[in-house]
């Protein structure tokens, strides 16, 4: 097969096409979008007929993933880090239902914070749900990664995480694609209640979880993967895991690294390796990216035995992500950060698009609170949040996906009034709407405004699911209808946008104030396909 210049996310998506993959379910996140993005637009994928479909969230990703498990076929479910944590129900209780079909969650984690709320590492909850992880170090390891993934998901019996970071999603690398596999044929479970966690089925499932362990301790033992690269300065033993061990190979041009190294891509931890590098050098040093997972599994509680250095002792940083001047640190090279480059350019902070809807919005909004004390809006993750940046420091929090909405409940119930909260038409629908319903039979006085631009705009304009029903699902909810209020927000409506503000800010009990427009980069694009076509 020819050898093409991927992505990380792409080698991916690409490795899920070749092997054998017959459905995709994500959320968008960054940096985990482009692999769904991917697999949408491929010729090949649609000739496959794969299904490659956005959901309204992660949990409902990850169940239509494991859906397509149970009728026998190869299934992938994407997110980011914090999606996963969306996802957790399903994910820890497809570690006990097990799998048909081979299921592999990617996940991609953000140290540094890139594009997100927090550092946290999906290991940790690969660990806690006791399934095989696996964290390729390069873009080739990535699409090799899937069709082992496949086959490992199907000859164990379990889903199998696949943990990457921003730098391998979103840089790129020659990748030398394998032949195709064919998509399984449909075929249930042998045993018709797998799938069915009540309590007496979910206990046998479980031992059958824990009495795998030592399965995939083999397995990982085994891979090719993991490796233990012998060295003659013995002084210091290497542990590398993921892109660390690329971090680590940079800093010696010649690949030829003087100490023994253990390279680690799949989990459980290679223990027969980690024994012998441990037995064999005085120190041992890992780099590993965001935890320090694999450092406090080998030091312990007692840490009564050899010096063991990582993100714990400060050799290496303790948060921010991993790159090749902070491992040569570790490993004592000289520093080799260069001179700072002279600003030449202000530093400007993001904002809001030239034309956004939000700006009119947030100009109506703010004028309608004028008469209140500051710190009574509630927001969410979208492009939206920028909001709370000068020159509009609309908003107050932002916490996570849907979180506006309860938050302000929460709020009112204290005695807040007015409470407001601002939510994107996309993130609503991802996890907004139960709490609009928890709102609506409490009775919680609160003002929602659902800021509608048609798309998910802040990861590259994926379609939204609420496109054209956002009114019909608050009516749905129990949101009285002349409290669902429909606004156009343009500079000639300022006016009228404020006054129907005005009046929703002062009624106690739940109103639904819908600015719609769509986004002002989306609609470009559409206006230029449109040219592109007349020509």
């Amino acid at each position: 097969m020819q050898k093409q210049l991927l992505l990380g996310d792409e080698a991916i998506a690409q490795g899920g096409i070749d092997a054998g993959m017959s459905g995709i379910y994500a959320y968008p996140g960054t940096p985990s979008t482009e692999i769904t993005e991917f697999v949408k637009a491929s010729k090949e994928a649609k000739e496959k007929n794969i299904s490659a479909n956005w959901a309204a969230n992660e949990k409902t990703a990850a169940e239509a993933a494991l859906g397509m498990s149970y009728a026998g076929k190869r299934t992938m479910t994407c997110m980011k880090h914090v999606g996963l944590n969306v996802a957790a129900d399903p994910f820890m209780n497809s570690a006990i239902t097990g799998v048909n079909g081979g299921m592999i969650y990617v996940v991609a984690d953000d140290p540094s914070m890139h594009s997100s709320q927090n550092e946290q590492d999906s290991r940790v909850f690969g660990k806690f749900a006791l399934i095989p992880i696996l964290e390729p170090s390069s873009q080739q390891e990535a699409y090799d990664m899937v069709h082992y993934g496949f086959d490992l998901s199907e000859k164990l019996g379990v889903p199998v995480l696949m943990r990457i970071t921003t730098r391998l999603a979103h840089s790129r690398s020659g990748v030398q694609r394998k032949n195709h596999v064919k998509q399984n044929d449909f075929k249930l479970p042998e045993d018709l209640r797998q799938f069915v966690l009540l309590p007496s089925i979910a206990r046998k499932q479980y031992k059958k979880l824990l009495n795998n362990q030592d399965n995939f301790l083999k397995e990982s033992n085994n891979s090719t993967y993991n490796k233990y690269i012998n060295g003659d300065d013995k002084s210091l033993g290497i542990i590398a895991c993921g892109l660390g061990y690329n971090y680590l190979m940079e800093n010696y041009p010649d690949r030829k690294v003087p100490n023994p190294v253990v390279k680690v891509s799949q989990y459980p931890l290679p223990v027969d390796m980690i024994n012998k590098l441990y037995d064999e050098c005085d120190e041992i040093l890992v780099i590993e990216d965001g935890y320090p997972v694999v450092e406090e599994m080998l030091k312990g509680p007692l840490n009564k035995g050899k010096k063991i250095h990582g993100r714990l002792d400060g050799y290496i940083p303790r948060d921010g992500e991993l790159n090749p001047n902070i491992v040569g640190e570790a490993l004592g090279f000289p520093k080799t950060k260069g001179e700072e480059i002279p600003s030449l350019v202000a530093m400007r902070p993001p904002s809001l698009c030239k034309g956004c809807s939000h700006i009119d919005a947030y100009l109506a909004l703010n004028e309608a609170l004028e008469p209140y004390t500051k710190g009574r809006v509630f927001s969410d993750i979208g492009c939206y949040t920028l909001g709370a940046l000068p020159p509009f420091e609309s908003i107050n929090t932002c916490v996570d996906m849907g979180a506006s909405i309860t938050m302000a409940k929460g709020a009112a119930d204290s005695g807040m009034f007015p409470a407001v909260a601002v939510i994107g038409d996309s993130t609503f629908t991802h996890s907004g709407i139960t709490g609009l319903l928890d709102a609506v039979n409490d009775k919680s006085s609160i003002t929602v405004v659902i800021v509608d631009n048609f798309t998910t705009a802040m990861t590259g304009g994926q379609p939204s699911s609420a496109l054209n029903r956002i009114g019909n699902i608050c009516k749905g909810l129990g949101v009285e209808e002349k409290h669902i209020r429909v606004m156009n927000p343009l500079k000639k409506h300022h006016e009228e946008n404020v006054k129907i503000f005005k009046e929703e800010l002062e009624y106690e009990g739940v109103s639904v104030c819908i600015p719609t427009r769509e986004c002002i980069q989306t609609l470009n694009r559409k206006m230029r396909a449109k040219a592109k076509a007349k020509k």
